[in-house]
């Protein structure tokens, strides 16, 4: 009888090691990025689900001035590692310290926009940048 493959991350230190040299920048980005979410209580952004309240924490990708049925709109995509989600804060041309790779907590209420969860005016907090 042969033993079923492991599914689960090897545990000897040695072979993390060789995990890790082995994975992708991003893939050892996003595995930061969930670690920190989770740490920090925040819930991840895979498991939220429209129209409910949540806190969020993770990483700006983008950061875009779109506006929106003609008034100005600050839209930033903020990744923890497991998915994506549109922060838009309407009104807003630039607001200082909201910038591509600046770590922030986010609360607010999730909506879906063309498939994509958003999260409109959110509270933020943004995290220093020494502990980056």
């Amino acid at each position: 009888m042969s033993a079923a493959p492991r599914t689960d991350k090897p545990a000897g230190r040695f072979r993390r090691m060789l995990d890790r040299l082995s994975s992708s920048p991003e893939d050892l980005e996003s595995e930061e990025l969930q670690e920190a979410a989770a740490a920090s209580g925040c819930t991840r952004i895979s498991d939220c689900s429209d129209r409910q309240i949540v806190r969020v924490t993770g990483t700006l990708r983008t950061v875009t001035l779109r506006p929106r049925a003609g008034v100005p709109a600050l839209e930033a995509e903020l990744f923890d590692g497991t998915a994506p989600l549109d922060v838009v804060w309407l009104g807003r041309r630039s607001i200082v310290g909201i910038e591509p790779g600046r770590k922030l907590i986010a609360s607010g209420r999730i909506a879906m926009s063309h498939g994509r969860r958003v999260l409109f005016n959110p509270k933020y907090e943004l995290r220093p940048l020494g502990q980056e």
